[in-house]
């Protein structure tokens, strides 16, 4: 087992403001200790963005602690013993010592103060979350085994699951979301305890419980998360939708384990972010929820055809009615459920571009419909090829390249469209003295070439070298000399202008 840091390590890598709060908390005569997250972070050889103080003082005294070394200070969490406050760039919250009791039926506590850092500890979620660093030796106070639990990767309880659990049920929740983020295992007692008491997170606001999904999706391993919440039951009170993916898969097997497939999906999706153009950067939530929401239409599309076969057909469209009805109840603001829906909605598009090909305007149509979902839509589609059969795989990673092949290609012709020259045909006809004609359309196409070569000149710079270019035609003849070589000699002699000018 690893060694604990000794605490001159352990002070090499705490902000200097760990230490100048803890002279002002000794000065006043009391307790300081930072605790939790961050300690459990520093263990782990990760920044925490935030650093968390518990104390014996209560928040009047707390105050008068910070008084004039805080840069500013918030009570909203008086009533629960905590003072936020800023120093320089970090946020400090320091906490009373707690001994709270909970209503049953309630998530939030009455809250008690306590009086000693042991029985603070005890309330916490986990024991990786129950040490403390005492300030400012830096002794490691540990009396459930934290460390232990966190050398070993594994989530326990200070006290027993159930206790805990049924204190705030929303830990079970948390508990996932650690899975994910910290790649760690859930104790048997824990997941028993989970299992056992998965209707009780029917008690926690829906605000509370989408919080904690999005940072398990985020997590590092999402896919762990989400199959803890549907191993334990959590998930058919809180993703339904993603429990009843585990369909029966028959025994001549004629399709695919859509849960499973689901995960799957969703891990590739998350290996696909970011990119090299930076299109999608990583973790992003909206592409990893489609890729576990993508195929939440099939259970209720599924049928079992006469010659044996069995289709979904629909399934996106269901499905995104759904992702919307579910992420409603999960009070998920209005641009976040668009953009999944409509990925789930479109992530099928695909196939018909794999088995036939599509028209230029089969492309801009599906651009188009994509909008600003197209990058994540393109790489839900790489995510969602999970077959084994190599040949197969193959065609769509190559149907996939030429899709994108000819977006891009489209694009570029698109903006090309779209340039403009620098004059417009009313500023030509007035500068050149000619009426509408086949010279208007050559003089044009000058511009438009100039503008290819040179970028934007202004009308000023536009101007002389248009009329330098009309000054050699033969206007009486439609065909004269090629606009793209006057265009490149007028390229060299708006350079001398431009250096004149200089």
């Amino acid at each position: 087992m690893q060694q604990l840091p000794p605490p001159t390590a352990l002070r090499a890598l705490l902000p200097v403001v760990v230490f100048e709060i803890a002279d002002r908390f000794t000065a006043a005569g009391h307790e300081l200790s930072l605790v939790g997250g961050p300690v459990r972070d520093l263990f782990l050889g990760r920044v925490s963005p935030d650093l968390d103080f518990t104390t014996d003082a209560d928040p009047d005294q707390t105050l008068a602690a910070v008084a004039g070394w805080a840069d500013a200070t918030w009570e909203v969490g008086r009533a629960f013993g905590t003072i936020a406050l800023r120093r320089g760039e970090h946020t400090i919250e320091v906490t009373t010592y707690r001994a709270d009791a909970y209503d049953p039926e309630s998530r939030k506590p009455a809250v008690a103060f306590g009086t000693s850092l042991q029985e603070d500890l005890r309330r916490r979620d986990f024991t990786m979350n129950s040490m403390a660093l005492r300030l400012p030796d830096l002794e490691l106070v540990d009396p459930y085994g934290g460390f232990a639990d966190l050398e070993r990767g594994l989530i326990r309880t200070p006290g027993t699951p159930a206790s805990s659990f049924s204190d705030d049920p929303l830990r079970m929740m948390r508990a996932a979301r650690f899975a994910s983020q910290l790649g760690v295992a859930v104790a048997p007692e824990v997941e028993e305890a989970m299992t056992d008491m998965a209707g009780r997170i029917d008690i926690i606001s829906a605000e509370r419980v989408r919080d904690e999904l999005v940072k398990l999706i985020l997590g590092a391993e999402p896919r762990a998360g989400v199959d803890l919440l549907v191993s334990t039951g959590l998930a058919d009170h809180v993703l339904p939708e993603v429990s009843a993916l585990r369909l029966e898969v028959d025994e001549h097997h004629r399709h695919k384990d859509v849960y499973q497939h689901s995960l799957q999906v969703l891990e590739q999706a998350a290996a696909l972010e970011t990119g090299p153009d930076g299109e999608v950067p990583g973790p992003d939530f909206v592409l990893r929820f489609a890729a576990l929401l993508h195929d939440i239409g099939k259970p209720a599309t599924r049928r079992f055809e006469a010659n044996g076969a069995v289709s979904f057909r629909h399934h996106d469209a269901v499905g995104a009615k759904l992702a919307k009805k579910r992420m409603r109840a999960l009070r998920f603001d209005n641009g976040t459920i668009k953009a999944v829906a409509r990925l789930v909605e479109l992530h099928m598009r695909f196939y018909g571009y794999g088995d036939a090909g599509w028209t230029d305007s089969a492309v801009r149509r599906y651009v188009t419909d994509a909008g600003p979902v197209l990058a994540r839509l393109l790489r839900l589609t790489r995510s969602d090829v999970t077959t084994r059969n190599r040949r197969k795989a193959e065609h769509l990673a190559f149907a996939c390249d030429d899709l994108e092949r000819r977006i891009a290609e489209l694009a570029e012709q698109e903006e090309m469209q779209a340039m403009r020259p620098d004059l417009d045909g009313g500023q030509i006809m007035e500068l050149l003295g000619i009426a509408p004609g086949p010279n208007v359309g050559r003089a044009y196409k000058f511009l438009l070439e100039l503008r290819l070569d040179q970028g934007q000149l202004g009308p000023e710079a536009a101007s002389e070298a248009l009329l330098q270019w009309w000054a050699g035609q033969d206007h009486d003849d439609a065909g004269g000399p090629g606009t793209r070589d006057a265009a490149r000699a007028a390229t060299q002699s708006t350079n001398e202008m431009r250096t004149d000018h200089e």
